[in-house]
């Protein structure tokens, strides 16, 4: 088939008087083809009209795409059931061409967001190594829309109060708000409703006001409507994650903000522009942060346990040792945990971000357990110190390790020292000391061995007499 120029030259030519062989050596074509479009007098391609070969079977396709749910390959088996000699190409090919069970094909638009317009708000899920241990963090990100300027943070959760700290921060970090905040129908944001007929929660509706922008969000199943923001992420994982070390959160933040500063003042290829110096265009648009911008907050009831401290998520924060027993208020901030009892009587600890089950204890909350006045030694201790001086070591590691009960253990060791001589039973008690034998049994025995080699030695003469 000889396209609309090559026909459009065929006609010229012949017009000029250019015989139909040399037309065809020229364009490098047949005769036959060049005679064609010459008895044709048309630069127009000629339409091909044939019947299609599925157009019999018009109306079983459309009764079994809708049984079938719209699924063409069980269409194609239930008509090859009954016979018809379709493959499933011809049977796709015809669906397309005929429009039959194809949405309408619609070209992409184009947003444009003037300075000061749109900033646009998302979260998305990202793994980060905190002191070599591999976290799921949850990546809060915003971008102007006109200047495409980015910042982003990470949270081991994402709920309203990290939202509310998010946001604050951004709009700190761009030295304003736009007029709109662009949104998915998070539940986070969203009391009911979506897309336009989203309402957002009273608090975050507040939230918005003091700042000086409106939540909008996109309709369901549209995110390409916020992709200003949604762009960045791939951006994110690909390029600040991998190869970075992270102590903490404190510190992954941190790092996060540093490395907004650099991108955000490199040049980009897909807008001809650098960040940085579209803002400077944009800043004058946006609505200006408030004289007094307040800490985000949380507020929590507790009661101060027995040792003197609340948990908060695990965690667990000191109080004065008089607040024991007692109800406090726990204010929970971006960065600080405050504990206070009252109007004049408030305690301030840093925030443990993850729930670890750790213990923060402040220095004046050290507390030195009460000591329980030292106990008297017991009437056979006493006895057998006055009796036996040298026991009082064996003693008192008797009283720490020994397996009778106290009382029982210290009168035999009693009866020992009145009824043996005091030289065989400090000899023992100092030898079953050095090798750890409070087995009091074991000890009169060695008592006994000494007492028999010091009072009754040996016959050496065989005749039952020493001499």
């Amino acid at each position: 088939m000889l396209k609309r120029d090559q026909r459009t030259a065929i006609l010229e030519l012949h017009g000029k008087g250019v015989g139909r062989r040399k037309i065809a050596l020229l364009l490098g074509i047949s005769p036959g083809a060049v005679k064609n479009v010459i008895r044709s007098k048309s630069a127009d391609v000629p339409e091909i009209v044939r019947a299609e070969k599925a157009d019999p079977h018009r109306q079983d396709i459309l009764e079994l795409l809708k049984i079938c749910e719209g699924n063409l390959v069980r269409v194609h088996e239930e008509l090859a059931s009954d016979g018809a000699a379709l493959s499933y190409s011809t049977l796709t090919a015809f669906c397309r061409r005929e429009g039959i069970g194809q949405e309408p094909k619609t070209p992409d638009g184009r947003y444009y967001f003037g300075p000061g317009k749109e900033q646009q708000h998302d979260t998305s899920p990202h793994k980060v190594r905190l002191s070599g241990v591999e976290r799921l963090a949850q990546t809060a990100s915003e971008v102007l829309c006109f200047s495409r300027r980015l910042f982003f943070q990470h949270y081991p959760e994402f709920q309203r109060f990290h939202c509310k700290v998010f946001l604050t921060e951004a709009l700190k970090y761009m030295g304003g708000s736009c007029a709109e905040t662009m949104i998915d129908n998070t539940h986070v944001v969203v009391a009911r409703g979506t897309g336009a007929n989203m309402v957002p929660a009273p608090e975050m509706a507040a939230f918005g006001e003091r700042y000086g922008f409106e939540f909008r969000a996109h309709e369901v199943g549209d995110a390409d409507r916020k992709g200003r923001v949604e762009a960045p992420f791939r951006f994110i994982e690909r390029n600040f994650i991998p190869g970075r070390r992270f102590v903490d959160w404190h510190d992954l933040n941190a790092q996060a903000k540093e490395w907004c500063d650099k991108v955000n003042a490199t040049y980009k290829k897909h807008i001809r522009a650098v960040p940085m110096e579209l803002y400077a265009l944009e800043r004058p648009h946006l609505r200006p942060l408030p004289l007094w911008v307040p800490e985000v907050y949380r507020l929590h009831q507790r009661i101060v346990d027995m040792e003197g401290y609340v948990s908060l998520y695990t965690n667990r924060y000191s109080c004065p040792a008089d607040w024991i027993g007692r109800q406090v208020e726990v204010r929970e901030t971006k960065d600080r945990v405050h504990i206070e009892h009252g109007l004049r009587r408030c305690v301030s600890h840093q925030r443990v971000i993850d729930g670890t089950g750790q213990r923060r204890t402040l220095k004046e909350h050290i507390h030195l357990r009460s000591q329980a006045p030292r106990a008297e030694p017991s009437p056979e201790e006493t006895a057998i110190v006055q009796a036996l001086p040298e026991a009082a070591q064996y003693v008192a590691a008797l009283k720490k390790r020994g397996r009778q009960q106290i009382t029982v253990a210290l009168r035999r060791l009693l009866r020992m020292a009145r009824e043996y001589p005091k030289a065989a039973v400090a000899g023992a008690l100092a030898e079953a000391g050095h090798y750890g034998l409070f087995d009091l049994d074991r000890v009169e025995r060695m008592v006994l061995r000494r007492v028999a080699r010091d009072y009754f030695p040996p016959d050496t003469n065989g005749d039952g007499n020493d001499d």
